[in-house]
């Protein structure tokens, strides 16, 4: 059965690429968006109190198959293939393509080339942005808006380790469905890391743990490895060496950095064994 969270079809509408594979009412083209919004959660239902199941950052594309009329449209990520609702006002139709990545935790967007002027926004870590020009020590976007350049790295620019990436977002909130250093949550932080190591991740911890790595076996997983990842049912964290781990994590609603084999004997407590440690080279 076709996973709901990356198929775009319901009973009554589906995407057109989908034509003959599942049953719809009928079929759309869709159309490309942009976030423009810092963050955009992306929910289950068009509803602003419906679960957040993830987040689009500035400057992702989505493709909308479907507006209900209320401030909600139903579409695709592009860059992981997920599926809900985004609030219509947080998207437009594309301007340009961007040009950087945020790789600062967060940065601020000022209106003019002074720190000393109320900022306009926030943008996290990963968000894309196109810039026009530099003016000094700020890059301009195409919108306006002035970013400290050192806060910004083009987009073919790959963090050499992901998991100091991951590291950086210590003492950020634990938030379901989160992809910024204002909250995330397990696998957000695996994907928001790969992804600025330049590999590809999918959204959730079950789909990371089906996709990426090779499982390794009993003997191996004694000697965890930098990079290694450790799954149970619903939650992955990530090996920093042989006996430490970082982890986004609801027990302390943070991302902590903690003993292996602590967290491993709490979670057991709590009712869940490890079912899989990858390694991805």
């Amino acid at each position: 059965m076709d996973d709901p969270r990356l198929t775009p079809a319901r009973g009554d509408l589906a995407a057109k690429y989908l034509e003959g594979k599942v049953k719809a009412a009928r079929f759309v083209e869709g159309a490309e968006f942009e976030v423009i919004d810092a963050i955009a959660p992306v929910r289950r239902a068009p509803a602003s109190d419906a679960e957040q199941l993830t987040q689009a950052l500035r400057g992702e594309r989505v493709t909308i198959y479907d507006r209900n009329g209320e401030g909600f449209v139903w579409g695709q990520l592009v860059s992981d293939g997920y599926v809900g609702w985004l609030p219509d006002s947080a998207l437009a139709k594309p301007a340009s393509a961007p040009t950087h990545k945020v790789t600062a935790l967060r940065t601020l967007a000022f209106p003019g080339p002074s720190i000393k002027l109320p900022p306009l926004d926030a943008l996290p870590f990963g968000a894309r942005v196109a810039v026009a020009r530099e003016d000094g020590a700020f890059a301009v976007t195409r919108d306006g808006h002035y970013l400290p350049r050192r806060h910004l790295g083009a987009l073919d620019a790959h963090a050499p380790d992901f998991v100091a990436v991951a590291e950086r977002f210590a003492g950020t909130p634990y938030l379901w469905g989160g992809k910024s250093s204002l909250g995330i949550d397990c696998s957000g932080l695996v994907q928001i890391a790969l992804s600025a190591a330049g590999t590809g991740c999918p959204r959730d911890s079950d789909m990371q743990c089906d996709g990426l790595g090779r499982e390794l076996t009993a003997a191996e997983a004694k000697n965890l490895q930098r990079g290694d990842l450790i799954f149970w049912k619903g939650h992955v964290a990530i090996a920093r060496d042989a006996v430490t781990i970082v982890h986004a994590n609801a027990h302390h609603m943070a991302t902590v950095i903690e003993n292996t084999k602590d967290a491993m004997a709490r979670i057991k407590a709590a009712g869940s064994e490890v079912t899989a440690i990858k390694r991805l080279v």
